[in-house]
């Protein structure tokens, strides 16, 4: 799945978890503010960064869970507010409208979904930088 689609279905998820709050924000909206927080210096979706920054904030079992074949397992809003920072995470939900809880609950539902996706097919390979990258991030994932 390329990441448009994979930004797209995370961004749906996104909009659920709101909707059952009665926030009706759009699809598109989301979408482009979610790329926006998982965006590069050159605005390219970045993958590795959010791997990287699972690894440093101890959280590598849980990203192995969501690049699996199996459940995803579930990350806490604070947990995601420690992956990207304060500001990041309050210029997401100002862009949208929310308060940075709604925001929060709504990544915490959403983020897992993109690894998840993002990493069929392969297509985590270039994200995190070929063979070499996704050996070094296994060693880091399995402890070897």
């Amino acid at each position: 799945m390329d990441m448009g689609n994979v930004i797209q279905v995370a961004a749906q998820l996104f909009q659920g978890k709101l909707d059952k709050d009665g926030d009706g924000i759009d699809v598109g909206d989301i979408a482009s503010a979610m790329t926006t927080l998982l965006a590069d210096s050159n605005g390219n979706v970045d993958m590795a960064s959010l791997v990287s920054n699972l690894d440093a904030g101890g959280l590598m079992s849980m990203a192995a869970s969501w690049l699996g074949d199996g459940t995803n397992e579930e990350i806490a809003p604070d947990q995601v507010k420690s992956i990207f920072g304060s500001s990041k995470i309050s210029e997401f939900a100002s862009v949208l409208g929310l308060d940075e809880g709604s925001a929060l609950a709504g990544l915490s539902h959403s983020i897992p979904e993109v690894v998840d996706k993002s990493s069929s097919g392969g297509s985590i390979l270039d994200a995190v930088g070929g063979i070499s990258g996704a050996i070094s991030l296994a060693s880091k994932l399995f402890g070897r």
